[in-house]
């Protein structure tokens, strides 16, 4: 059993992790007081809540944590002015204390999550907007310190979109799922986007495999054997449910992403992706 610190554990990918990661570890959160006021009736949570930065720096100092997953990140598509201070802290100032810490709390294995837009349709640095040109820099960070902590294995996981239980992002199949609950028609940019689609069970999967093999350090892409095109996906859909999704196309263009050539993470597999779990997300 690890200890396992975990960052991130309100968002999407990190709640989910959290619930995967319980089952055979200890875990460490790392929750901004004054955002949070949860408390965990579970003896294998422990929670470290900060202030400020110089107060998170002492308490890590303190505490042991072999594996370190790091989903906290602060995602805004299109960006304003104002959003720039909160990318700077969120998605550099604070992993930047998690990394300088590492070797205080004797981690082996340092897990990061990033975007396939840093490369956007498979064309090295081509960064698609803000948020990823920041997750390209955290890279650099990441890049650093395995110099200067040559005792820890990094992992960098890249994803593409993702989908889930749970999930309160206006991502594509989340929205689809709430306005099918509501009876309400979705907007879709086309009638031919095709979307690569990761179940969040199939990234625990795949954070599991890390923390329990000896998987060598390096960027990996977590993605699906399949694009699905939407309409086909919501065609299919309509056939076999009396129910029906409502949708509202906006376009013909060809809307089909290409996600760059990272290394597959081998002995791992997308096993709950399929076009089913899809369906059952949708009808809830």
């Amino acid at each position: 059993m690890n200890n396992v610190l975990i960052t991130g554990s309100n968002g999407f990918i990190g709640s989910n992790i959290l619930e995967g990661t319980l089952l055979n570890n200890k875990v460490i959160l790392i929750l901004r007081r004054k955002d949070n006021k949860k408390k965990f009736n579970n003896k294998r949570i422990k929670t470290l809540y900060f202030d400020n930065y110089n107060q998170l720096d002492k308490k890590l100092k303190k505490i042991k944590a072999e594996i370190v997953i790091h989903c906290a990140t602060h995602y805004i598509k299109d960006h304003k002015t104002k959003d720039i201070s909160k990318f700077a802290e969120s998605n550099i100032l604070f992993g930047n204390i998690i990394l300088d810490n590492l070797k205080n709390m004797k981690t082996k294995k340092f897990i990061n999550f990033s975007t396939v837009w840093e490369d956007y349709n498979a064309v090295k640095n081509n960064n698609i907007n803000l948020y990823s040109v920041y997750k390209k820099a955290y890279a650099l960070l990441i890049n650093y310190y395995k110099k200067i902590i040559p005792g820890v294995f990094f992992y960098e996981i890249m994803l593409s979109e993702t989908f889930g239980i749970n999930d309160k992002r206006q991502k594509l199949i989340n929205v689809l799922k709430n306005n099918y609950k509501a009876n309400k028609s979705t907007k879709i940019n086309s009638s031919n986007l095709s979307i690569n689609l990761l179940n969040v069970k199939d990234i625990i999967n795949a954070i599991e495999l890390i923390i329990k093999k000896s998987v060598k350090p390096k960027k990996y892409v977590l993605k699906n054997d399949i694009t699905y095109k939407i309409s086909n996906l919501i065609n299919l859909f309509n056939r076999k449910n009396t129910k029906k999704i409502k949708v509202r196309w906006l376009s013909r263009k060809i809307i089909k992403e290409k996600i760059f050539k990272y290394q597959i993470l081998k002995g791992w597999k997308p096993q709950q992706s399929k076009i089913e779990d899809i369906f059952n997300i949708i009808k809830g």
